[in-house]
């Protein structure tokens, strides 16, 4: 007859009882052994190792002896697994299945001595996920109670445990104030309050040989004693317990405990640190000539023709420059999925159009005439002072032409923008009744083109600029033409010019474009997006009719 080799597993998720002489794994131990000699007929016997874990949760697998015991079993030491309950060797659907794979791989099963069934059949199978779903219901729960009554004791104004912040100690439910350590507090908050600004406190602390606190761990080795740093210094001053109050998550109410802060000079320092916060600083990586980071002047206010609202996003270039765009909302809650009909439009051009439409539009004659039907002679002039101030070539990023924006709409070839009419009427200072709304829109037709997965806006009355990069390109293009012609390699012309042998075969395709192309370049009204870069790192025809049909619907 074939020998069983049967382990048993025990596992207790408690401390409490382990210390009796006969505890709850020795109960589970007896019970799991009585019934493996009633199956010694069956060949079984009992392994002599001792695969326990007392005070350890069912959630996670993370267990000596429950690790112990899935290594014997992949070794082939082990054929069956005993035990007294299925919640013993796991509360989660996720870790049974993942235990039911090892066993699975080496032919071995288990039998809960409480619960009759067979792994072996798929009704076996089922009862098993069953009761599986019943223990991690159960933990579950049991954690929700938990997280549930440390709500319900914070917030009337209980210590729930854990490290005790410096300049307290645990006293039961509640704190007492532990001096010296407390005294450190106090110096904390007073150079601070004297100082005005981290950096200096911090460093009146280190001078001061200020520390932070020793803690012994259970292991008997001490930690802390150390400099402060910057992190623990902003920690301690924004710490709402100093003020004798308890945070839970972001709230906080008022403690049982004693503070060592009052009050009121607490939350005087919480607004200068925010005050603090919020001045402007230039660093690198930020891409505003004054420090500060730009903000989206279209916010909440752009959508696409599905009704589909577009996000300000941003993103960093290589050199830590901060890119913004206004996305479709659908691209960013699915970001691995592709929709061509999603927008991604690069936030300052956005911004720069909407800035010159919206002036553009209201400081023509008939609209400055007609905003206010039955507006005075005197009030049409200081109308048209007014609206003459937002002059598009020099209020681009004026945040007072956004204020007057209630909604933005970008559908294939159309933008259109709608006016807010109270914010119109505001600017004008006039009440919002006598304003005309048939005149509250102003639309425009464009093109878009793609460059990558960001699109390009330009209005059917753009004219392009003139292109100095691409006509001096044109013109070097030209000279290493004439240069070859003349006999010289390509590699002469790149020692004598100083550049890359590459650089000079990218380059002198330029000068096998169209006359009137290169026509068009010197006077700024070139084909749109023909530009240095796309020509590099695009073939284009040597015919120059191919070139003209190519390039016309860049």
């Amino acid at each position: 007859m074939k020998k069983i080799r049967c382990a048993i597993y025990t596992r207790k998720s408690s401390e409490d009882g382990l210390e009796q002489e006969f505890n709850s794994l020795d109960a589970q131990r007896e019970a799991c052994a009585a019934y493996i000699t009633s199956q010694k007929i069956e060949g079984w016997v009992l392994v002599p190792e001792l695969y326990d874990d007392g005070g350890l949760s069912g959630g996670t697998l993370e267990r000596p002896g429950l690790q112990r015991l899935l290594t014997d079993i992949r070794s082939g030491k082990v054929d069956q697994v005993i035990i007294y309950k299925i919640d013993r060797l796991t509360r989660s659907l996720a870790d049974f299945a993942k235990i039911v794979d090892i066993l699975d791989d080496v032919g071995a099963t288990f039998v809960s001595v409480t619960q009759s069934f067979n792994t072996a059949t798929s009704m076996g199978r089922l009862t098993l996920n069953m009761l599986l779903s019943f223990a991690q219901f159960e933990r579950e729960v049991t954690a929700e109670r938990i997280r549930d009554k440390i709500a319900a004791s914070k917030k009337k104004g209980m210590w729930m445990g854990g490290n005790a912040p410096l300049g307290y100690e645990p006293d039961g439910r509640t704190l007492k104030i532990k001096e010296p350590d407390a005294q450190t507090i106090r110096t904390i908050y007073d150079l601070y309050d004297r100082c005005g600004n981290l950096r200096a406190t911090k460093d009146k602390v280190d001078k001061l040989g200020l520390r932070t606190a020793v803690r012994t761990l259970s292991s008997g080795k001490t930690k802390g004693g150390t400099q402060f740093s910057f992190g623990h210094v902003y920690h301690i001053l924004t710490n709402p317990i100093y003020a004798g109050r308890i945070r839970h998550k972001t709230a906080v109410y008022p403690g049982l405990h004693e503070a060592i802060i009052e009050p009121d000079v607490w939350d005087l320092m919480q607004e200068r640190l925010t005050a603090r916060a919020t001045i402007p600083r230039r660093g690198k990586g930020q891409n505003c000539g004054n420090g500060k980071k730009q903000a989206s002047l279209l916010i909440g206010k752009v959508f696409d023709e599905s009704g589909d609202r577009l996000t300000p996003s941003h993103s960093k270039t290589k050199k830590g420059h901060r890119l913004r765009y206004y996305v479709s909302r659908r691209l960013i809650q699915k970001p691995g999925k592709k929709d061509p009909a999603g927008w991604r439009l690069p936030a300052p051009e956005l911004e720069a159009v909407v800035a010159n439409l919206v002036p553009g539009h209201l400081n023509t004659p008939e609209i400055m005439t007609s905003i206010v039907p039955d507006a005075s002679t005197v009030e049409l002039v200081k109308f048209g002072e007014y609206l003459s101030k937002l002059d598009p070539d020099t209020n681009v990023t004026s945040p007072e032409v956004f204020t007057l924006i209630e909604r933005v709409e970008i559908t294939p070839g159309r933008i259109t923008i709608a006016l807010c009419e109270s914010a119109v009427a505001g600017f004008l200072g006039v009440v919002p009744e006598r304003i005309n709304s048939d005149i509250m829109f102003v639309s425009s037709e464009f093109r878009h083109r793609k460059r990558g997965v960001e699109t390009k806006l330009i209005l059917a009355n753009t004219i392009a600029h003139r292109d100095e990069v691409l006509l001096k390109n044109i013109a070097r293009a030209h000279l290493y033409f004439a240069k070859i012609r003349a006999g010289q390699s390509f590699a002469d012309i790149a020692d004598g010019e100083g550049v890359s042998k590459s650089r000079i075969q990218k380059l002198i395709e330029l000068a096998f474009l169209a006359p009137d192309i290169i026509r068009d370049v010197n006077e700024g009204n070139q084909p749109l997006g023909l530009t240095t870069e796309w020509l590099l790192r695009h073939a284009f025809p040597a015919t120059w009719q191919d070139q003209r049909d190519l390039f016309r619907p860049l």
